[in-house]
């Protein structure tokens, strides 16, 4: 059995990845959901949601960065 080395991911790497699945996923397989249960302005949402957390961290990302 090998291990996996994990020491060049960096830390917005690994921030993204953490937020990807906590909180962006969730949001998004929740709005799917809500769609086939069609309740469809609370899947959008949801999947709306999703997108803008996303978007949001690309910004702050961009503009931490520099």
């Amino acid at each position: 059995m090998t291990y996996v080395d994990t020491s060049d991911i960096s830390a917005r790497m690994f921030i993204t990845v953490l937020l990807f699945l906590l909180i962006i996923a969730p949001l998004i397989s929740l709005g799917v959901l809500r769609l086939f249960q069609s309740k469809k302005k609370s899947g959008l949402m949801l999947i709306g949601s999703g997108i803008a957390v996303y978007v949001i961290f690309q910004i702050s990302a961009l503009f931490l960065d520099t």
